[in-house]
Protein backbone atom coordinates (compact mmCIF):
# COMPACT_ATOMS: atom_id res chain seq x y z
CA UNK A 1 0.00 0.00 0.00
CA UNK A 2 1.27 3.45 -0.94
CA UNK A 3 -0.20 6.72 0.28
CA UNK A 4 0.47 9.88 -1.69
CA UNK A 5 0.13 13.45 -0.46
CA UNK A 6 0.59 16.40 -2.79
CA UNK A 7 1.57 19.92 -1.82
CA UNK A 8 2.77 23.12 -3.41
CA UNK A 9 -0.29 24.17 -5.36
CA UNK A 10 -1.58 27.71 -5.34
CA UNK A 11 -2.41 30.74 -7.44
CA UNK A 12 0.07 32.39 -9.75
CA UNK A 13 0.02 34.81 -12.63
CA UNK A 14 0.74 33.69 -16.18
CA UNK A 15 4.47 33.31 -16.72
CA UNK A 16 5.08 32.38 -13.11
CA UNK A 17 6.34 29.17 -11.56
CA UNK A 18 5.24 26.62 -9.01
CA UNK A 19 6.85 23.48 -7.64
CA UNK A 20 4.59 20.61 -6.68
CA UNK A 21 5.70 17.88 -4.32
CA UNK A 22 4.27 14.45 -3.73
CA UNK A 23 5.31 12.62 -0.58
CA UNK A 24 4.85 8.87 -0.57
CA UNK A 25 4.61 6.46 2.28
CA UNK A 26 6.04 2.97 2.15
CA UNK A 27 9.48 1.49 1.80
CA UNK A 28 9.08 0.50 -1.83
CA UNK A 29 8.71 3.99 -3.29
CA UNK A 30 11.77 3.51 -5.45
CA UNK A 31 10.12 0.56 -7.20
CA UNK A 32 7.28 2.64 -8.63
CA UNK A 33 6.92 4.71 -11.74
CA UNK A 34 5.56 8.05 -10.59
CA UNK A 35 3.31 10.26 -12.63
CA UNK A 36 1.51 13.58 -12.52
CA UNK A 37 -1.94 14.05 -13.98
CA UNK A 38 -4.27 17.02 -14.02
CA UNK A 39 -7.98 17.60 -14.38
CA UNK A 40 -9.63 20.90 -15.15
CA UNK A 41 -13.33 21.51 -14.41
CA UNK A 42 -15.53 19.82 -16.99
CA UNK A 43 -12.58 18.11 -18.66
CA UNK A 44 -11.14 14.63 -18.61
CA UNK A 45 -8.06 13.76 -16.61
CA UNK A 46 -4.92 14.47 -18.59
CA UNK A 47 -1.43 12.98 -18.36
CA UNK A 48 1.25 15.54 -17.53
CA UNK A 49 4.53 13.77 -16.79
CA UNK A 50 6.03 10.50 -15.58
CA UNK A 51 9.37 9.30 -14.28
CA UNK A 52 10.78 5.81 -13.92
CA UNK A 53 12.20 4.31 -10.73
CA UNK A 54 15.75 5.57 -11.29
CA UNK A 55 14.81 9.01 -12.55
CA UNK A 56 16.73 8.43 -15.77
CA UNK A 57 13.65 8.09 -17.96
CA UNK A 58 10.93 10.71 -18.17
CA UNK A 59 7.90 11.36 -20.33
CA UNK A 60 5.89 14.55 -20.84
CA UNK A 61 2.69 15.63 -22.46
CA UNK A 62 3.34 17.76 -25.51
CA UNK A 63 1.53 20.67 -23.89
CA UNK A 64 4.07 20.92 -21.06
CA UNK A 65 7.33 19.91 -22.75
CA UNK A 66 10.04 22.49 -22.19
CA UNK A 67 8.09 24.12 -19.36
CA UNK A 68 7.60 21.37 -16.75
CA UNK A 69 10.22 19.10 -15.21
CA UNK A 70 9.53 15.96 -13.22
CA UNK A 71 12.12 14.62 -10.77
CA UNK A 72 12.30 12.31 -7.79
CA UNK A 73 14.31 11.82 -4.64
CA UNK A 74 14.03 8.19 -3.59
CA UNK A 75 15.81 8.87 -0.31
CA UNK A 76 12.99 11.27 0.60
CA UNK A 77 10.18 9.23 -1.01
CA UNK A 78 9.20 12.34 -2.93
CA UNK A 79 8.48 13.23 -6.53
CA UNK A 80 8.43 16.80 -7.78
CA UNK A 81 6.93 18.72 -10.65
CA UNK A 82 8.64 22.01 -11.42
CA UNK A 83 6.28 24.13 -13.50
CA UNK A 84 7.64 27.20 -15.27
CA UNK A 85 6.12 29.64 -17.76
CA UNK A 86 2.68 28.76 -16.50
CA UNK A 87 -0.33 29.52 -18.67
CA UNK A 88 -4.00 29.95 -17.77
CA UNK A 89 -4.73 26.65 -19.51
CA UNK A 90 -2.53 24.90 -16.93
CA UNK A 91 -5.20 25.61 -14.33
CA UNK A 92 -6.35 22.29 -12.89
CA UNK A 93 -6.19 19.95 -9.94
CA UNK A 94 -2.86 18.16 -10.13
CA UNK A 95 -2.57 14.65 -8.76
CA UNK A 96 0.39 12.36 -8.41
CA UNK A 97 0.12 8.63 -8.94
CA UNK A 98 2.23 5.50 -8.53
CA UNK A 99 2.43 2.58 -10.95
CA UNK A 100 4.02 -0.82 -10.50
CA UNK A 101 5.64 -0.67 -13.87
CA UNK A 102 9.11 -1.05 -15.30
CA UNK A 103 8.58 1.80 -17.74
CA UNK A 104 6.92 5.17 -17.70
CA UNK A 105 3.32 5.10 -18.79
CA UNK A 106 0.92 7.85 -19.82
CA UNK A 107 -2.27 5.87 -19.22
CA UNK A 108 -4.01 6.54 -15.94
CA UNK A 109 -5.32 2.99 -15.80
CA UNK A 110 -1.78 1.72 -15.24
CA UNK A 111 -1.46 3.61 -11.98
CA UNK A 112 -2.31 1.80 -8.77
CA UNK A 113 -2.28 4.60 -6.22
CA UNK A 114 -3.43 8.21 -6.37
CA UNK A 115 -3.14 11.28 -4.22
CA UNK A 116 -6.01 13.64 -3.43
CA UNK A 117 -4.66 16.41 -5.63
CA UNK A 118 -3.61 20.01 -5.25
CA UNK A 119 -5.17 22.99 -6.99
CA UNK A 120 -3.13 25.09 -9.40
CA UNK A 121 -4.69 28.30 -10.65
CA UNK A 122 -3.00 30.48 -13.26
CA UNK A 123 -4.47 33.89 -13.93
CA UNK A 124 -3.90 35.96 -17.07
Amino acid sequence: QVQLVESGGGSVQAGGSLRLSCAASGRTFSMYVMGWFRQAPGKERQFVAAINWSGHSTDYADSVKGRFTISRDNAKNTVYLQMNSLKPEDTAVYSCAAAQSLRTTTWGGDYDYWGQGTQVTVSS
